[in-house]
């Protein structure tokens, strides 16, 4: 008898460790499952993936608002906002470059730059040297005349005698060799100097985009105005890159319908445009950013 009830001890005892070994395994393969995924989220907060390759953007930070630099002499304005959305968009780090107008093809031409976005008109002459997004921009010519000068219209600035301040290299440049024989031109290296030319009575007319003579107008209304009567086809801005990169234009064409379709281009409007905008509208002007035909 006595050996049956120390077998059964045995036995009992036996079962009493196996349950609690098996327990045991269990609360210890839960805890580890609970650690390593802690472990996991923890290395991803502290190690994030790379954002991969860093783009190189040349512009030239003389043009503000679209690409000029802030108080801290950081590179700011609506360019710069829209190569940042789209790093964001494709995965891209974005390194900004300035680079002076001049040298904003010869850039991409040798690879010291992956795009170049500087308020460029797309024309056939600069097609031949780079690839070109689709357009994300309008514009038209306009007249910023010297308020003493009588000009109402283009005609007037074509004239013996008087002389056009025009930026070097700038649409406004290959309209007025083409078109204004009779004046003298003044070729100036930067928008600044043009409209300082005009301001001080040096020059009759300086000739630039609708945008860029509305704000020099409405910041020196005693010494200019306006001539705003269109005199040439509606120009489209785009964003170059270098000769076969269907890769990258891929990319951007595809980001820059997606920034339009979710109100991109408003929202740059109401951060730095907002009192053009309500100009444009009061004008009947096509806005920069309507892309309608």
């Amino acid at each position: 008898m006595k050996k049956w009830i120390c077998l059964f001890y045995v036995l009992l005892l036996t079962f009493m460790l196996s349950g609690c070994g098996g327990s045991e395994t269990a609360d210890d393969a839960n805890t580890a499952g609970t650690t390593g995924e802690n472990t996991t989220e923890d290395t991803v907060k502290n190690n994030p993936p790379e954002t991969g390759k860093t783009l190189t953007v040349a512009m030239e930070l003389a043009y503000p608002p679209f690409e000029t630099r802030d108080d801290a002499g950081e590179p700011t304005g609506i360019s710069v906002d829209l190569m940042k959305a789209f790093g964001e968009y494709s995965g891209y780090d974005i390194r900004i470059e300035n680079t002076s107008w001049d040298g904003l093809i010869p850039s991409l031409q040798t690879g010291a730059a992956d795009i170049v976005i500087s308020s460029m008109t797309i024309t056939e002459e600069r097609r031949g040297l780079v690839d070109f997004s689709d357009p994300y921009a309008n514009a038209l010519l306009a007249i910023l005349a010297n308020a003493d000068s009588d000009i109402a219209s283009i005609d007037d600035l074509n004239q013996s005698g008087k002389v056009v301040a025009v930026k070097s290299g700038s649409t406004g440049h290959m309209y007025a060799e083409k078109n204004l024989s009779e004046a003298k031109l003044l070729v100036l290296p930067d928008e600044s100097a043009c409209v300082t030319e005009v301001t001080q009575g040096r020059a009759d007319g300086f000739i630039y985009d609708q945008l860029t003579i509305y704000r020099n107008w409405q910041n020196n209304p005693d010494t200019t105005s306006a001539v705003f009567i269109p005199f040439q086809d509606v120009e489209q801005w785009g964003i170059a890159v270098q000769k076969g990169n269907e890769e990258l234009l891929s990319q951007l064409n595809a980001f820059l319908a997606d920034f339009q379709a979710n109100g991109g281009y408003e929202e740059l409007t109401e951060k730095y445009l907002a009192e053009e905008k309500k100009a444009f509208d009061e004008l009947n002007f096509q806005w920069f950013f309507d892309m309608k035909e």
